[in-house]
């Protein structure tokens, strides 16, 4: 190695960081005119920031209702603050000087890319575990790889998905660290840093567990590794319980980190604990140890808290068929389309194919062996979860960049053992590392031929992207504060760009006010005209073509939204005026 490549080794967190801001650089560039017109990407975007505003405007800490989604009860979000700071933070730092629409842009623009920081730091760790100490920069730059990671920390996707992910790395360098007692101590704040924003991940965060339990199974010198989990586990959840935990969480749901969660982290944390002083029990009696220890957690657990054994929602079966059921991201792969499952599947299948080299390679290896055995596991896991749910995807294009990288270090160390000139070295690594990377698959997908747009998908595409936007709604926003009834997905950003309150917004905890909306529109229009005067709404907002209103229209050809859109006129409602280029239509109530 040559005196600069030692260099680069030993200086690899300069390198990373360096990596991470002309990332940034480029992010800022590329999305300057969504940031310029706040363009938040998701529902869950408008109701964070909305949700941040409203604690600076005084909001309690541990107050997470929603008061503008069905005034004046308001909508129970089931989230934390933990990822609300970031974004107050930066706010608070910028209002002063350039006001509160700059500092909230500014806010939404770089939030997002703090956790890629911590996910590339953290990749760049794994690879240097359990690759090669130079295999650090290819880590961290396979992160930037995954379009559908990537896109969880663009400028604007303020949502807690990202924070999740930084998480998920964190934990998998800790699983890949020799150090056992930090190794544990790693995981464990990993995991219950995620659950305190949410439990998406919850299966790979068991996993993560289970992994530090099958070392000890295995050798029990992990012992000291266990222990700092088990330990690190318990405290960190008691702690991220009383400073997180909302008031609505106080209760004992199933869908965050609620008394339910609680008490079963607990509980095993104490059991943990006590195996990891288990001693002399060899191999069988550690492992009839540990499972009868899970067996007890599970008893416990199910004759506790039975109904948090199936989906945590809990919503509905007619709330499912009406909504949740078309939410695109609750589908399994074999739904999308072909080019979406290239893309979404591509970097997780080479992923484990390059775990399953690496593994082969460390069988011999004591200390890389168990790291690959886990990451194995976690590769597998997500594959598998691909025909659950497409969410899943970003966590399994993150795990599958540790075999990714594998692979392609050993592809780049073959091609620099090759006694071709240095020009075709160079190109054949470039060439090689992006037919491995995610942006391979990306461009690739692109190539794959699609149905030729209609008139109709134009029109859904056009309002579905136009409707969201500030000039849209400007006319609609310098209108008397009221409550509007609008469609279901409209809800969030109607509140977080105007001073208005809206019925409903997409959150599973709230599928009374949901289930309101699509009886308006689905059923007759004295219906809709009941469900607007028990909600007290004086407006009625829709967005002819917008992808929900297909759902309506599609449904229920002789209901209310249907009679609307067809250009019925009704008595008690009264047409307001809007701009001839507005892609809404709007009236009042009566």
């Amino acid at each position: 190695m040559t005196i600069w490549g030692e260099r680069l080794t030993r200086d690899w967190l300069r390198v990373v960081v360096a990596l991470w801001l002309a990332a940034c650089v480029w992010f800022l560039w590329q999305r300057w005119g969504v940031i310029h017109w706040f363009a938040l990407p998701d529902t869950d975007d408008n109701i964070r920031m909305t949700q941040v505003r409203d604690w600076l405007h005084g909001q309690g800490w541990y107050d997470l209702r929603q008061y503008r989604l069905d005034p004046p009860r308001g909508f129970d979000i089931h989230w934390s603050r933990l990822v609300d700071l970031p974004i107050a933070g930066i706010v608070l730092l910028v209002r002063p000087v350039f006001g509160g629409i700059v500092a909230e842009k500014t806010a939404a623009a770089l939030a997002p890319m703090l956790p890629m920081l911590v996910a590339m730091v953290a990749m760049a760790l794994t690879a240097r575990r359990l690759v090669a100490p130079g295999a650090y920069a290819l880590g961290a730059a396979l992160v930037l790889g995954c379009v559908n990671v990537v896109a969880m920390f663009m400028p604007l996707r303020i949502d807690h998905h990202g924070w999740q992910l930084a998480m998920l790395a964190v934990g998998i360098a800790g699983l890949a660290d020799e150090r056992g007692a930090r190794g544990g101590i790693t995981v464990a704040l990993a995991t219950v840093l995620s659950l305190v924003i949410g439990l998406e991940l919850m299966p790979f965060l068991a996993l993560l567990g289970g992994a530090i339990v099958l070392r000890w199974v295995w050798d029990e010198a992990e012992a000291p590794r266990l222990s700092a989990y088990a330990l690190a586990l318990t405290g960190a959840t008691a702690i991220g319980y009383v400073l997180f935990t909302s008031e609505a969480n106080r209760a004992p749901r199933c869908d965050a980190l609620t008394p339910v969660w609680l008490s079963a982290i607990l509980v095993a944390g104490a059991l943990l604990f006590a195996l990891s002083h288990l001693r002399g029990a060899g191999r069988g009696g550690r492992l009839a140890a540990a499972v009868g220890a899970g067996g007890l957690l599970a008893a416990a657990f199910a004759l506790v808290w039975p109904d948090c054994l199936g989906r945590p929602e809990h919503v509905s079966p007619e709330l499912d068929r009406l909504w949740l059921s078309n939410v695109k991201e609750a589908r399994p792969i074999t739904m999308q389309k072909p080019g979406v499952i290239l893309q979404m599947a591509f970097m997780p299948t080479i992923g484990l194919v390059g775990t399953l080299l690496a593994l082969w390679r460390a069988r011999r290896d004591p200390q890389r062996l168990p790291g690959w055995l886990a990451v194995f596991a976690l590769a597998a896991l997500s594959c598998a979860m691909l025909f659950w749910q497409t969410r899943i995807a970003t966590a399994a294009q993150l795990i599958g960049t540790v075999g990714v990288t594998a692979l392609g270090w050993g592809l780049l160390r073959w091609i620099a053992a090759l006694g071709a000139p240095v020009a075709a070295r160079v190109a054949g690594g470039a060439a090689a590392l992006g037919l491995l990377s995610g942006l391979g698959a990306y461009y690739a997908a692109k190539l794959i031929p699609a149905d030729p747009p209609t008139a109709r998908s134009k029109a859904i595409t056009q309002a579905t992207r136009r409707c969201p936007t500030l000039p849209a709604l400007a006319p609609i926003a310098r209108l008397p504060a009221t409550t509007v009834m609008t469609f279901v997905d409209l809800g969030p950003r109607l509140i977080a760009v105007t001073h208005h309150s809206a019925i409903a917004g997409p959150y599973h905890r709230n599928g009374a006010a949901i289930l309101d909306i699509h009886h308006a529109f689905d059923g007759p229009p004295e219906q809709a005209r009941a469900i607007a005067r028990r909600h007290g709404a004086t407006l009625l907002l829709t967005c002819p073509n917008m992808a929900e209103s297909t759902i309506y229209r599609a449904r229920s050809p002789h209901g209310f939204y249907a009679q609307l859109a067809s250009g019925k006129r009704f008595p008690w409602l009264e047409p307001v005026p809007l701009p001839g280029h507005s892609p809404y239509r709007l009236w009042r109530i009566r």
